[in-house]
C-alpha cells in the first residue's frame, strides 16, 4: 500500500484536488471515499468529474443510489455512487457495478467496508475535518493494489 495524505483547507481547495486526481485516473477505477456526513466526499467527486470532462451537475446520489456521468471528451464516464443506504453487499452487488467498472471511474461514497470487493486495485479516501477552527479537512488516499504502487499526485 502507498498513502498520501493532504491538508485541504476550503472546499475549493477540495474541488482542486480532485482536479489532481482526475489527472491520474482511467477506465476502470475505483475510488472508496469515507468520511462523515459533510466531510467533502461529493466535492471532491465534483472535482474529479471536471477534471474527466463528464457531463454535470454532480451532486450527492443519496437517494438514487448511483449516477452515470458520460463524458463530454471521450474519455471514461463516471459512475457515482453513494452506498449510505445499502444495508451490505448483496445491495451494492444489485447495482451491478462490476458490467461498467472496466469502461468507467468508479467512486463509492460511504463504500468502505462494502466495495472493496469490486477491484483488487483501488483508492482508498479517507477524508477527516482537522482539529483547528474553519472548514479544513485531511484527506488520506491510500493506493491498494499494483496499479497505485506509485502514488503521487504531483505539485499543488
Amino acid at each position: 500500500m502507498n498513502a498520501v495524505t493532504v491538508t485541504v483547507p476550503t472546499a475549493e481547495d477540495m474541488r482542486e484536488l480532485g482536479l489532481r486526481l482526475a489527472g491520474l485516473l482511467r477506465a476502470g477505477d475505483l475510488l472508496v471515499m469515507t468520511g462523515h456526513l459533510g466531510a467533502g466526499k461529493t466535492t471532491l467527486t465534483q472535482g474529479i468529474g471536471e477534471g474527466l470532462k463528464v457531463r454535470g451537475p454532480i451532486t450527492s446520489p443519496t437517494f438514487v443510489i448511483a449516477r452515470v456521468h458520460p463524458s463530454l471528451a471521450g474519455g471514461p464516464s463516471l459512475v457515482h455512487v453513494d452506498a449510505y443506504r445499502l444495508g451490505g453487499f448483496a445491495e451494492l452487488d444489485d447495482l451491478d457495478l462490476d458490467a461498467s467498472i472496466a469502461e468507467s471511474v468508479t467512486i463509492v461514497e460511504w463504500g468502505e467496508g462494502l466495495a472493496e470487493g469490486l477491484a483488487e486495485d483501488r483508492l482508498e479516501v479517507i477524508i477527516s475535518r482537522g482539529d483547528g477552527p474553519g472548514e479544513g479537512r485531511e484527506v488520506r488516499i491510500v493506493g491498494v493494489g499494483d496499479r497505485w504502487s506509485d502514488l503521487a499526485l504531483g505539485p499543488e
